[in-house]
């Protein structure tokens, strides 16, 4: 068994954190560097990431998630915010950063840039909200992934409430929206669900090749 593989099977939805331990900087920028390396459609990345450690403001966010203790045990959690509703400079923005990052002219990315604007602008504003939440649980799947590595624990959440969260951090007049929560830092000793065996379907029934 690979050690990737013993990591996903080491971590867990942990369920109490030892608010006395706290993640290096140089840990947490390794973090930051999986979540922005995730793939996304067209690799746009239509969401931003905030990082809360201010244990003031982790109180606010404990409140609008039903008081559960692991937004202010953890060392930090972080909030996968998607963009509400986008236009064609969020398209144009990628272009330019392709252009730049690979040295190519932009009127070469035309054809590519058109085929992302029809393809992408005519949606509904609910449908673009749709899309681009869908886009932040590839990011949090990255992140579960490089935290299990760098055997930090983390806590997927979707048990807040997101207009609230929006209201205490200001997203909606940043045209985001929180999408999902991680909780991470390290599992408290007293976690009894940390020696619960994994349990997942049988691959027999998981998968299917055709």
């Amino acid at each position: 068994m690979t050690n990737y593989i013993k990591n996903l099977n080491w971590r867990y939805a942990t369920k109490k954190f030892d608010s006395t331990k706290k993640i290096a900087a140089e840990d947490l920028d390794q973090l930051k560097d999986a979540i922005q390396l995730s793939a996304s459609s067209y690799g746009l990345q239509p969401y931003k990431v905030l990082i809360i450690e201010d244990q003031k403001i982790k109180e606010q966010l404990k409140a609008a998630s039903w008081g559960q203790s692991q937004i202010t045990d953890a060392s930090h959690v972080i909030i996968f915010a998607n963009m509400t509703d986008f236009d064609e400079s969020l398209i144009n923005d990628y272009i330019e950063n392709i252009g730049i990052t690979r040295s190519i002219e932009p009127s070469n990315l035309k054809g590519y840039a058109d085929f992302m604007i029809n393809t992408l602008n005519p949606l509904p504003k609910d449908a673009k909200a749709s899309w681009t939440a869908k886009q932040t649980y590839i990011a949090l799947g990255n992140l579960l992934s490089a935290a299990a590595e760098f055997k930090i624990d983390a806590c997927p959440m979707e048990g807040f409430d997101a207009d609230q969260y929006n209201e205490i951090l200001g997203l909606n007049e940043q045209n985001l929206n929180a999408a999902v929560v991680a909780a991470i830092g390290y599992r408290s000793e007293e976690d009894e669900t940390q020696h619960n065996k994994k349990v997942r379907k049988p691959k027999k029934e998981l998968f299917t090749t055709i």
